[in-house]
């Protein structure tokens, strides 16, 4: 991902008032190169995440909930972008209002993601979740394309209405 600076990450938000965006806690020191998106949770309010993802010819930003830990007897989960399988507290529902006509009136889109929000430093390795994986025989440029896709389609599910 190219390098974007604390303006630049504001502007992008589709999903939230320039309010909202300007009270946005940006995070320091993101390792661009080897990011597909940059995520982030508010370390100030931990229910609030962003996302910032090159998206076509833009950046786009989402504000997004994080929906406390669920109380179920399951055990792991595996998350909605980078199929990384975590212990059940390790990935979080994350939603988005949607962009537009839609958002205004309250509708929500949401998909489970690794709670920190570190999907690329797992695809390529960098970090290790404490749950072991199944065999994964995909390359890590396929794991990465993987990765792309499913971060660009639930983009656009948010940007639908806009």
């Amino acid at each position: 991902m190219q390098p974007l600076d604390a303006d630049q990450i504001r502007a992008s938000f589709v999903n939230c008032s320039r309010g909202e965006a300007k009270s946005v806690t940006i995070p320091a020191g993101v390792p661009w190169a080897a990011r597909d998106f940059l995520g982030w949770r508010d370390p100030k309010a931990p229910a609030r995440a962003y996302l910032v993802v090159p998206y076509r010819d833009e950046i786009v930003g989402l504000s997004l909930r994080a929906a406390p830990p669920p109380s179920s007897r399951l055990r792991s989960n595996m998350c909605g972008f980078c199929a990384t399988t975590h212990a059940l507290s390790d990935v979080t529902l994350f939603t988005g209002r949607r962009a537009g006509k839609l958002g205004r009136e309250g509708n929500t889109l949401g998909t489970y993601v690794c709670s920190n929000l570190s999907c690329s430093a797992y695809v390529r390795g960098e970090l290790k979740p404490d749950v072991p994986q199944p065999k994964e025989t995909l390359s890590i440029d396929d794991r990465v394309a993987r990765l792309e896709d499913k971060v660009q389609r639930f983009v656009a599910r948010i940007l639908e209405s806009r």
